[in-house]
């Protein structure tokens, strides 16, 4: 038998964020882009501690082994092991900056301290510091306090050492980062030549103004940063309404117990052991050295400075054949199903969905669920306007998506003041599902119009989110989602659904139903081969199943761009399962699920991982695609993934990131390039033939 079956959900999540990390590291990646990718790498980091790891230290924390929850180590020794690999991670990510800010000078652009500050930068430093950065700053002295302040979950300080002239006193005092002003500042050019200070620097440049009315002998100043616990506890008080209850642990986040404390390893020892103390912070794995700066996800706003030649190339959405912008989305939905994949076309069509339901005189009903929305977001425009134009708009707000939690709490407080029912969600279970369905009167018949996807309803994040989103009028498809709806509301009831799969009641059994009828087909000598592209592939019962597959022998490829705890070609366990992860420009996201099925291939979109939490714990829907056409375009986004041999790295025991190596007189495949041309071509062929 084999000694591991599996590889531990967290540590192969840090594998995923190492690579985001070769992204910052790639020299064929744009400059500025590799900045952000540096961002994104600290960002993810950042929620892995606050929600992840801090559910871990809890389970540690208790004494409980976990042997069973964590796949054969304990608590105690994953905490461990995740602080050492994220050690050595920060550690590559300043060497990677380090690397980048070379580059940069290469072309003229120079990231600056404040020693490196010339006369004429100081002129603008000045007025800068007194102007924009002196009124947000926030300024403690700590010494005489009775108690130590509250530091922010995530927020950047200066820890300051004044040792004073007077008996060689020594005081204490916190600086916090305002995060209301961009964290880099561009200096005036000279000679051709571009210059950041960061806001760090400013302060510390202007650290004798702050403190002048201190007789002090030296100043130093430090960066730290605390990352708290941001596991929301809900209380049971049935006087509350959710959104007070929601509303109430969010604030109590700000307590949260601390799971990470990283500082700059040049502070001296005795301000180290005095903030350590303070804060009552003992545990060596909560303690990270790091770099003169922390909270690098700043660098996902790094300035273009008007470098564009320094940035991937923009491709502008592209339009869906067939479906116009100006004319009735509902007429062209009405005759067939179309399918958007966004980034690659225009969310637009979306918001015009909803647009054109707020207006449209004979449309008496919509229903959607909202998981994660933009800031001014235009889904929640159009909803409010359809209130307004006397639509009955039922909306199901998941009010704890993960630190969206205080921009739901107002969207579905703006919600309610304009006449929209709400409903938020059934206890023990997150709404997770992508859905929306209307109702049409229409000959004094009631016709349904909708869509199903696989992504968040979000114009931000579907520029850089991959996600398909299926457009229908399929009345046995959309009166099932009517049935979701009906759940949401009276969800002691078990309702039945004839063509959607539906979580928690039947996703995780039906799954295993098509997968059984693959390994059926394969014993039986028949065509047989899956295609399954997630976000993250952790549960245990489905990974057992995929191996009895593969040792079945059913063909199984796997694109699956984050967490994989499955152990792909293994002889005897799994050596019919490849497992890819593309890390891109775009966030890969959509989930699409291909069975072969002896030939009569049948293709899914889900908003579901192959996760526990997804299968048992949340409100979850998959979807049959029955149009062929779009069948056949989700098959071959499919396999312009599989193809790819540029940024397509091996799933594997080792956790190596491996990049694909291309065959001798294999051309270069960038894969989502190639899907970007591939949807190109569809729009000049249908002009063409138009």
């Amino acid at each position: 038998m084999f000694k591991y079956k599996y590889i531990d959900r967290e540590k192969s999540w840090l594998s995923f964020n190492a690579r985001v990390l070769q992204e910052a590291a790639d020299e064929s990646v744009p400059l500025l882009e590799r900045l952000r990718f540096l961002g994104i790498f600290s960002n993810n980091l950042d929620e892995f501690f606050r929600v992840r790891f801090a559910a871990i230290r809890r389970l540690s924390l208790t004494g409980i082994s976990g042997e069973k929850i964590l796949g054969g180590i304990s608590a105690q020794q994953l905490v461990k092991d995740i602080t050492e690999i994220v050690i050595l991670q920060q550690s590559e990510s300043l060497r990677i900056l380090n690397n980048i800010e070379a580059k940069l000078e290469t072309e003229n652009i120079f990231i600056i301290n404040e020693k490196a500050i010339s006369k004429e930068q100081e002129v603008f430093l000045k007025d800068f510091f007194i102007q924009t950065v002196s009124p947000e700053l926030v300024t403690i002295i700590l010494n005489d306090l009775a108690e130590f302040p509250v530091l922010k979950d995530s927020v950047g300080y200066l820890a300051i050492k004044l040792v004073m002239n007077q008996n060689a006193e020594i005081r204490y005092a916190i600086i916090e980062i305002p995060k209301t002003i961009n964290r880099f500042v561009v200096l005036p050019s000279k000679d051709e030549k571009q210059y950041i200070i960061l806001t760090d620097d400013v302060i510390r440049h202007n650290l004798s103004s702050i403190f002048n009315i201190f007789d002090y002998e030296s100043v130093s100043a430090h960066m730290i940063k605390i990352t708290r616990d941001a596991q929301l506890d809900i209380d049971s008080d049935l006087s509350k309404s959710m959104i007070e209850k929601i509303a109430t642990s969010v604030k109590d986040r700000r307590i949260g117990e601390p799971v990470r404390f990283v500082y700059d390893q040049l502070i001296e020892k005795d301000t180290l052991r005095f903030f350590l103390d303070k804060m009552g912070i003992v545990s060596t794995d909560s303690i990270i050295p790091g770099g003169r700066y922390h909270n690098r996800r700043d660098y996902m706003n790094f300035p273009n400075l008007g470098r564009f030649d320094l940035l991937y190339q923009t491709n502008v959405p592209l339009p869906i054949p067939g479906l116009s912008l100006e004319g009735s989305i509902l007429e062209k939905i009405s005759k067939k199903d179309y399918l958007l994949n966004a980034p690659y076309q225009s969310f637009s069509y979306l918001t015009k969905f909803l647009r054109e339901a707020a207006l449209d005189p004979k449309v008496t009903s919509i229903k959607i669920t909202l998981y994660r929305l933009a800031k001014n977001s235009q889904i929640i425009s159009s909803l409010i306007n359809a209130a307004k134009n006397g639509k009955k708009v039922i909306v199901q707000i998941e009010l704890q998506a993960r630190f969206d939690e205080t921009l739901n709490i107002s969207y579905a407080e703006q919600m309610q003041t304009e006449g929209i029912q709400l409903i938020f969600g059934i206890k023990g279970l997150k709404v997770h599902s992508k859905i929306c369905v209307i109702e049409r009167n229409e000959n004094d018949k009631i016709r349904r119009y909708g869509f199903i996807s696989t992504g968040n309803f979000n114009e931000m994040t579907a520029k850089v989110y991959t996600d398909v989103t299926l457009f229908t009028s399929h009345q046995q498809i959309l009166k099932d989602i009517s049935k979701i709806f009906e759940f949401f509301e009276i969800n002691y009831r078990l309702y039945r659904y004839k063509h959607l799969i539906v979580s928690p009641h039947y996703t995780r059994i039906r799954f295993n139903k098509l997968i059984d009828r693959e390994i059926t087909h394969a014993l039986e000598g028949k065509k047989t081969y899956m295609k399954l592209k997630m976000n993250s592939l952790s549960d245990i019962e489905i990974i057992d199943k995929l191996y009895e597959a593969s040792n079945a022998g059913v063909k199984i490829q796997l694109e699956v761009r984050g967490i994989c705890s499955l152990i792909p070609g293994i002889p005897g366990m799994s050596e019919n399962i490849e497992a890819i992860s593309i890390v891109d420009n775009y966030l890969e996201h959509s989930r699409i699920y291909i069975f072969g099925n002896a030939g009569d291939t049948e293709v899914y979109i889900s908003s579901a991982d192959f996760m526990t939490r997804n299968l048992d714990g949340r409100v979850e829907v998959t979807c049959p695609i029955y149009d062929n056409e779009i069948k056949n375009e989700l098959i071959d986004n499919f396999d312009l993934g599989w193809k790819g041999n540029v940024k397509a790295r091996y799933h594997s025991e080792k956790l190596a990131n491996k990049y694909r190596v291309r065959k001798e007189n294999e051309p270069v495949f960038r894969a989502q390039l190639e899907t970007y041309k591939y949807y190109q071509n569809k729009v000049e062929v249908t002009h063409e033939i138009v």
